[in-house]
């Protein structure tokens, strides 16, 4: 967002009004919601290693279809854990503070053009890959569909299952859509104004 010559920017080092520096300091009430979501993190780290553990018990004893089943819940924990990682550093450096990773080697790659819609299209990504993963299992188990023994999914189940995650693209589809044009827009309007 660039300033317009009405708006100058306020010379380095100025202090800022009591009340503008109340609002703005407020942002420093997420670092506890990021630190929770660090130690959900760890829980997650928990869950993978005891449904890892639960499967290397099992790798002999487990059919094919039941291995695939528990990889896939691997997949799934991985997946959540990669949400949270994308929440985490892309929700503080966008919301809260910079992180000054400039040329750290980890420096993951989308965080150098990070922003609140960039950051709205990669959750909704990685909320399709997670519903995805959810519904790959949803159908592998779905072969065993009035078996006795396994009420676990029914047909209306995984007909909502499927229409949820039809919502979830287009819905993520709408999101990628509208800032495409909030996009074209605003550089519509800085070419004007350049003129």
């Amino acid at each position: 967002m660039s300033m317009t010559p009405e708006t100058p920017l306020p010379p380095k080092g100025s202090a800022l009004r009591p009340i503008p520096m109340l609002i703005f300091g407020s942002r420093w009430l997420q670092l506890p919601l990021y630190v929770g979501l660090i130690v959900a993190q760890g829980i997650y780290v928990v869950l993978f290693l005891k449904e890892l553990w639960h499967l290397f018990q099992h790798s002999f004893d487990f059919s094919e279809q039941q291995i695939m089943l528990a990889v896939l819940g691997l997949i799934d924990v991985v997946m959540i854990s990669n949400l949270l990682v994308m929440v985490i550093v892309g929700g503080y450096e966008t919301f809260v503070s910079r992180l000054n990773l400039r040329g750290h080697p980890d420096e993951p790659e989308w965080l150098s053009h990070v922003n609140a819609s960039v950051l709205k299209i990669k959750l909704a990504m990685a909320i399709i890959g997670i519903s995805s993963i959810h519904l790959l299992r949803t159908f592998i188990e779905a072969g065993s569909l009035g078996a006795p023994g396994r009420a676990g999914y029914t047909e209306t189940g995984v007909m909502w299952q499927t229409i949820i995650h039809t919502v979830f693209i287009l819905s993520a589809i709408g999101i990628a859509w509208v800032d495409r044009i909030s996009n074209q827009a605003v550089e519509e309007a800085k070419a004007h104004s350049a003129h």
